[in-house]
């Protein structure tokens, strides 16, 4: 500030009076300035969440300038899962920091809760945006892909703005690149196909862009933005329809391979795939790779804008996805669902202030600690809150270690299907859906389960438990003590809530085991078999 007055000042010589009074302009200015740099020393915070972006079949590759921006200048969580892999219930614990069972988002129909009234009446509030709008300090921006059934007449149709949101610009139902229809401040707007007015990604980033340029520099601001990539249908910008014209699906070791020893809905896959199938397989993960540049140049723009801006130091952004994905893996051709590492295990990168660069961490983060840690980082105490989720902010910061750190998290999942016979597909019955033309089905009705994710020094494993008769344990290398441990410890998790969802796994040493409670009397209602991961 005193070089600028000093330069401007210079050229005014004709004109003493002139210089004193623009000297006491400028020096009033910036004790403004630091009176507010006094009153809000508070972080900004940048969300961005992509749609189904894998982190175990290669979707972070094309995202090169997202990881020099934010991982390479802080830190990335290499052990990162969601609560249960589909859109709208991961998306309902980013939102509520809850685990499924407590904020009952089952899939992405209204039936299913996903943003019904229910929903609207009971969760919405609730969530981390209603906490920070609810103080007035911070002002909330939106931007994107928010539930899939948002905009659903039968609940409240684009008119609806859920609490929490000052500026929001929602896509109405689910993933699209063209001829969609925006909820801006709760008035319908709706583009065509004209790539610079209506491409999605771009529109997104242009909107974040004017936000930046004209919101209150007065508040510190929480800004998501929720982009479609790489959802289906991977419409690539047309600077980018070429792009990646060698790449495959990977052929890592479960491609095209017969998981003989799974649930049946995954030994009902077809091995090997037909060569149509694995080309088919080959075109959509080219196109899923060429719709993330459209994301990378997202980020890139927000970086920069906020960087110009002079806001990036005192700016925490952080980058992951709703869920995983899959590409042939197990012989099953496109989807999520499952309770695999490629659909369950998503990007999660954070820079800003007091984050060294260049750090990687092991330790085990689910997205129900993005609530908490957001509202954390915004000054908020989580305990305060129902949230399940616990805030990784020590660990950012490294005030944080693995010995105070957690050593499981819970998925679940509750799966569809139909009642009545596929006509196509007569010999599967009821009870399946999401089914190819080949009558492979990525879901069905017992493909239900809950699983104790397990990352510690001691132990790398994953336990989960079906509705379903039919398995039976695989895990004949396991010691029965630590299969009881584990179905004791996921009971304790499938009936959690706020706190007690943070109490020590079972590779904590503050674990607590009660063999009492391996009675059948107090066993889950479920009919279940064991089933442990390694």
């Amino acid at each position: 500030m005193a070089l600028f007055v000093f330069n401007s000042a210079s050229k005014m010589v004709s004109s003493p009076l002139v210089i004193v009074h623009f000297i006491l302009i400028c020096v009033t200015l910036h004790c403004n300035n630091l009176a507010e740099a006094k009153t809000n020393p508070r972080p900004n915070i940048v969300l961005i969440l992509t749609d189904d972006l894998d982190v175990s079949i290669g979707g972070m590759i094309p995202l090169v300038k997202t990881k020099k921006l934010i991982g390479d200048a802080g830190i990335t969580f290499t052990n990162t899962f969601v609560a249960s892999p589909l859109c709208c219930p991961s998306r309902a614990s980013i939102l509520t920091g809850k685990y499924p069972h407590n904020h009952h988002v089952v899939n992405n129909t209204l039936e299913g809760n996903c943003s019904s009234t229910a929903w609207q009446k009971t969760q919405e509030p609730e969530t981390f945006p209603a906490f920070l709008q609810k103080h007035g300090i911070y002002q909330t921006f939106f931007a994107g892909k928010y539930l899939n059934e948002y905009g659903n007449k039968k609940a409240g149709g684009v008119e609806h703005v859920p609490p929490g949101w000052d500026h929001w610009f929602a896509l109405e139902r689910n993933s699209k690149y063209y001829n969609y229809t925006l909820s801006v401040n709760g008035r319908a707007q709706r583009h065509g196909q004209n790539y610079s007015e209506d491409y999605l990604t771009d529109v997104l980033a242009n909107i974040s862009i004017d936000f930046l340029e004209n919101k209150s520099n007065r508040r510190p601001f929480f800004m998501m933005v929720s982009t479609p990539a790489p959802h289906s249908p991977w419409t690539a910008a047309p600077q980018y329809e070429s792009s990646f014209p060698n790449i495959k699906a990977p052929r890592d070791p479960n491609f095209n391979i017969h998981g003989k020893d799974k649930h049946w809905l995954i030994r009902q896959a077809k091995t090997p795939m037909s060569n149509s199938s694995v080309e088919y397989l080959d075109n959509a993960y080219r196109k899923r790779w060429r719709t993330l540049l459209s994301v990378d140049d997202l980020v890139e723009k927000v970086v920069r804008k906020l960087e110009v801006r002079g806001e990036l130091s005192n700016t925490y952004v952080i980058f992951t996805s709703d869920n995983g994905y899959h590409t042939g893996q197990f012989s099953l051709p496109m989807d999520k669902r499952q309770l695999y590492e490629f659909d369950i295990r998503v990007p999660l990168l954070v820079r800003g202030p007091n984050i060294k660069p260049n750090q990687t961490s092991p330790l085990l983060i689910a997205n129900v600690d993005l609530g908490p840690t957001i509202l954390d980082i915004a000054g908020y105490n989580v305990n305060e809150t129902q949230m399940d989720g616990m805030s990784f902010l020590p660990i950012l910061t490294g005030k944080g270690n693995s010995s105070m750190w957690r050593s499981d998290v819970l998925v679940e999942y509750e799966g569809e299907g139909s009642n009545i016979s596929d006509p196509a597909c007569p010999l599967l019955g009821p009870g399946v859906s999401e089914c190819f033309p080949d009558c492979v089905c990525e879901d069905s009705y017992n493909n239900t389960y809950a699983c104790v994710r397990t990352v510690s020094q001691a132990a790398n494993l994953q336990y989960c438990e079906f509705d379903d008769n039919e398995l039976s344990n695989i895990a004949k290398s396991i010691d029965q003590e630590v299969l009881e441990k584990m179905n004791h410890r996921l009971m304790m998790l499938q009936s959690c809530s706020g706190q007690s969802c943070r109490t020590p796994g079972v590779y904590d040493s503050q674990f607590r085991f009660d063999p009492r409670l391996m009675f059948s009397s107090l066993m889950p209602h479920r009919n279940k078999r064991r089933q442990t991961l390694k």
